[in-house]
């Protein structure tokens, strides 16, 4: 990430390149988020699982790809083979996880999914080690260089795997969006999130349908973990990034994928904007860590279904 100089704090406003920049970032840093969180509403909507373990998806899928390339394996060929491991982890967690505790309480599915979590971790850093690792970005080709456009007489800086990391992030909504709508198997997830009893009752698979579902978050895992590994290197540490995802989901609401899209976006861009122009040169900076958790937190008085999520009401 870029770092800025705050003096004066008043020149900041005048420089629209800056707020650009600024904005810039943000808006990589929020589809980011957005993806992330798609991987919960998905689960959410077929299964009503909260799934505490998509953060370290992220990671572990990152992880797999760098540590199959390390073995001497080429590079797409390594992405291939992550899809088929997260395609084994998706069959196993249905099969193991999930089928077993069918009709059992949501805490109990949810507490679950931190037992994949720890899983995950532990066997993660018993096959390749707890130490940062470098994505292998060249070797996808994706490329690494930056280029400089001069908005206003001032500079604006964009970097080329940030550009790939939107489009990519843009064509995977896209196909996403034409899989639930147009497909058999996607109408078949939106009457399970529209009319759960409803959906089995007409023979939709349940365990399929699962194992579809975990295997598409596994796929947007993969995605997020490669764009974030390009940023910030491979490690653990990721986990923590992907839990921006929660105040994602509260402020967009647990099952709509457009808010998903649009709380990413909107808690990328309001945290920077806020760290630059009011953390750093009044709160000491860091203000990234919290913001997004406050705002939904804000939201979540005057919303609790959030910004796009439907009122449930339930009678007794």
């Amino acid at each position: 990430m870029y770092k800025y100089t705050i003096e004066p704090f008043q020149e900041m406003f005048a420089a629209p390149d800056f707020l650009l920049q600024v904005l810039w970032e943000g808006l990589v840093s929020g589809i980011l988020y957005a993806l992330i969180a798609l991987g919960f509403v998905l689960i959410f909507r077929s299964s009503r699982i909260f799934n505490f373990a998509q953060g370290i998806m992220v990671v572990f899928a990152a992880l797999t790809l760098v540590g199959l390339h390390a073995m001497g394996v080429p590079a797409w060929i390594s992405v291939g083979l992550t899809l088929v491991v997260m395609l084994i982890l998706a069959i196993s967690i249905e099969r193991v996880v999930l089928r077993p505790l069918v009709g059992q309480p949501d805490i109990i599915l949810f507490m679950a999914t931190i037992g994949i979590t720890l899983f995950l971790i532990g066997f993660g850093e018993i096959i390749f080690g707890g130490e940062n690792k470098v994505m292998i970005t060249e070797e996808l080709g994706i490329p690494t260089d930056s280029f400089v456009l001069e908005p206003w007489g001032g500079l604006l800086i964009l970097e080329q795997k940030d550009i790939t990391a939107v489009a990519v992030a843009a064509l995977l909504v896209a196909g996403l969006l034409l899989f639930l709508n147009k497909t058999r198997m996607g109408r078949a997830i939106r009457a399970l999130g529209d009319d759960h009893q409803a959906a089995l009752s007409v023979g939709i698979s349940l365990q399929t349908i699962w194992v579809l579902v975990w295997f598409i978050a596994g796929i947007i895992a993969l995605v997020t973990g490669i764009a974030w590994g390009a940023r910030a290197g491979v490690s653990f540490a990721l986990e923590v990034i992907a839990y921006k995802a929660l105040p994602v989901l509260m402020l967009g609401g647990l099952e709509s994928i457009t808010g998903a899209i649009i709380g990413g976006l909107m808690i990328g861009m309001l945290e920077k904007l806020f760290e630059i122009y009011w953390g750093q040169p009044f709160l000491g900076g860091n203000t990234e860590t919290w913001f997004a958790f406050v705002l939904a937190l804000i939201v979540l008085l005057f919303r609790p279904q959030g910004l796009f999520g439907e009122r449930i009401i339930e009678r007794v």
